[in-house]
This record gives structure tokens, C-alpha cells and sequence, in this order.
């Protein structure tokens, strides 16, 4: 596996990834590369091939050539549930609930591959912490909650499964102004105290600002990438993604 310039092999690493969905080429050739503790995001537009990358990642999709290695083995071929079991946890665009159950019943879903009940426990805690509104709702079925309050649900459900990379699709979208900065200051927390993150956003401006790099993603190729800072101030990328 390639190590970074400063030598750290990198969490996770995808080389030369290619996918189809639905008959187009939705990837070609795309590699990159997320070192632990990092939130990269990628950017561009609708059909660009993001939401592909995280869905190939947690292996909802079959990849067609090249590799997705993580912790330094290869998961290109492994089932859902055991990348779950190997600490890559995904938040789906569009949360996704489970409209009918209440919010606990969804968070003990996110720690459906572990078996440490009295933890588990403890983790349902924390996060009824960190989103004290699921802990006032901890009864209330999942499908009767706002918005933001789903996708608070959603992104405390993956943390059930005590990730290490942490797969994060379109946070905002479909969010008031004043839930999606609520959103991203759980994102920025997330980020200090250790947390991958793999993040898709929209709101390219928003997403440089929280990431350390990013990757602007083009009909499914490479088109740059770099640190946050230096894409945020890159005319290519102001002109097409900031506004």
C-alpha cells in the first residue's frame, strides 16, 4: 500500500476504483486516499460519482476493476455487514429510519454486530448526549421526527457501530439553514475527538471549511484535489462549486 508524504499508511485507500450503476460508468479509474483522524470530503455535481464512492465502499454496489483497501486489507469483495464488522459504518443520504420504531429501537440497530450489551448500553447514553432532542424522543417513533432530528438519529445510529472511518452522505441536504449549521458543528466534534470521516456534501463551501482535504469529483473521474484551504480559494473550484 502507498504511504502518504508523511510516511502514514493511510486508513483507507482506493486505487483505480471503476463502477457501473445502472449501466453507465459511474467511477473511472478513481483513487484516493484517507488517513485516520482526517475528514476528506468530496465535491461536485449531482451524478459526479460521490454517492457511488461511499456505496462501493460499504460494498451496497460491485465494483468492477480496481481496489478498496482499508486498514490495510483488501474489502472489494466483502459483504455489507462484514465491513460493518470491520468499523466502516455509512450515513445514507436521506437518513433512511426506520419510520415505524421508536428512536432507541433505530439507535440498537446500529449495534447489531456487536454483543457487548452492558457498552452498548453506555454508547446509547453518549449519544443521547451529544443529540439530547433523541434522548426527550428516545420513545417516539422515528418517522414522526423533523428532519434534522432524523438525521441527528442517523448519524447517532452509525456511531452505535463504534466506527473507525465514518461514511457521511449529503448531511444537509433537504435541512434548514439553522439545522445544517447545527449539523456541522456535530461533524466538527466529531472531527476533535478523533473521528474519520469521509464526508459528500452539497454545500461545497461548507464541507471545505470543516475537511483537512478534499477531492473534486467529475462524470466519475478525478478532477483535483488538495488540502481544504487551497480548494476553497482556487478559482476553478469557486467558479463551479461556491457560487
Amino acid at each position: 500500500m502507498a504511504a502518504s508524504e508523511t510516511g502514514r499508511a493511510p486508513l483507507l485507500e482506493i486505487a483505480d476504483l471503476s463502477v457501473n450503476y445502472g449501466g453507465i460508468h459511474a467511477l473511472e479509474e478513481l483513487s484516493l486516499v484517507v488517513h485516520a483522524g482526517e475528514v476528506v470530503t468530496l465535491i461536485g455535481a449531482n451524478g459526479a460519482g460521490k454517492s457511488t464512492t461511499l456505496r462501493s465502499i460499504s460494498r451496497l454496489l460491485p465494483v468492477r476493476r480496481g481496489r478498496i483497501v482499508y486498514g490495510g486489507q483488501e474489502i472489494g469483495r466483502l459483504r455489507p455487514d462484514e465491513v460493518v464488522r470491520r468499523g466502516i459504518a455509512q450515513v445514507p443520504e436521506g437518513r433512511r429510519m426506520l419510520a415505524r420504531q421508536s428512536v432507541l429501537d433505530n439507535l440498537l440497530l446500529g449495534a447489531y454486530t456487536r454483543s457487548d450489551s452492558g457498552e452498548i448500553q453506555a454508547d446509547v447514553e453518549q449519544q443521547f448526549q451529544r443529540f439530547p432532542v433523541l434522548a426527550q424522543r428516545r420513545r417516539q417513533l422515528a418517522g414522526t421526527l423533523s428532519g434534522g432530528e432524523q438525521q441527528m438519529l442517523a448519524i447517532a445510529r452509525a456511531l452505535m457501530s463504534r466506527p473507525r472511518l465514518l461514511l457521511l452522505d449529503e448531511p444537509s441536504l433537504g435541512l434548514a439553514p439553522l439545522v445544517v449549521r447545527a449539523i456541522f458543528g456535530t461533524i466538527r466534534e466529531l472531527h476533535a475527538a478523533g473521528v474519520t470521516i469521509l464526508l459528500v456534501e452539497q454545500n461545497a463551501h461548507a464541507a471545505l471549511q470543516i475537511a483537512d482535504r478534499g477531492y473534486v469529483l467529475e462524470a466519475g473521474r478525478l478532477a483535483m484535489s488538495g488540502p481544504a484551504a487551497s480548494l476553497l480559494s482556487d478559482d476553478r473550484v469557486r467558479r463551479a462549486y461556491l457560487g
